[in-house]
């Protein structure tokens, strides 16, 4: 039997994907948490086989989870999920520990063939993920987002669709004063002067693609 435990924060997709997975003979859904805090107790309490983890969340977010997890080493293994055009995150998540990447936009048959996949210590990569780390490994150089913290690169990729820091702030649990210090921080580490400067670095560096964002001033 698997054992999963469910980390997300909104509640309807919680409700979805138990929804598919108590239906399998071989799953059961051990518990479910709304943060990554609320999430690594149960973690740590119920020792699942794994944990399907959103990447962002209020507090914590899912690279800080994983990373958590792996330092404590506890016997569950992470499948982080995501929306498709987080494209950054796939490498940073691996290097910290996770063993599958999936999107949200995910089938069913996907979804139940990662989870057994990962139960048994192998890795799972969403097709359309595998690609880009594949591309990246090809190019061969070093990214300027390398730099950045995985809180600073959430913050730079809410800026650059468009978000208030006031917005942000509340998305990721954290003051606007805390936000604008990221802000700073990570412009300061990229050598970019404004949102739109730092979205034309995106750009070339195909971590953003324009047709599919508002870019804020």
């Amino acid at each position: 039997m698997i054992n999963i435990i469910l980390i997300d924060d909104h509640e309807l997709v919680r409700t979805g994907f138990k929804m598919i997975l108590q239906q399998q003979p071989d799953m059961r859904v051990q518990g479910e948490a709304g943060t990554a805090e609320e999430g690594l107790r149960l973690i740590r309490n119920l020792q699942p086989e794994i944990a399907l983890v959103d990447v962002h969340m209020p507090g914590m977010s899912g690279v800080e989870l994983t990373e958590r997890v792996i330092r404590a080493k506890l016997r569950t293994h992470v499948v982080i999920l995501t929306v498709v055009d987080d494209a950054r995150f796939p490498k940073r998540l691996l290097d910290a520990g996770a063993l599958g990447y999936l999107t949200k936009g995910c089938s069913a048959a996907e979804l139940l063939a990662a989870i057994r996949q990962v139960a048994q210590g192998r890795r799972y990569l969403a097709p359309a993920v595998a690609q880009q780390l594949a591309l990246a490994t090809l190019d061969g150089t070093d990214s300027p987002f390398d730099a950045l913290s995985s809180r600073e690169m959430e913050v730079a990729m809410m800026l650059v669709r468009g978000m208030p820091l006031t917005a942000i702030g509340e998305r990721l649990n954290l003051s606007p004063k805390t936000v604008s210090t990221y802000k700073q921080r990570l412009m300061e580490k990229l050598r970019v002067d404004h949102i739109v400067g730092l979205a034309h670095m995106m750009t070339v560096h195909s971590l953003l693609d324009t047709s599919n964002h508002h870019v804020g001033s």
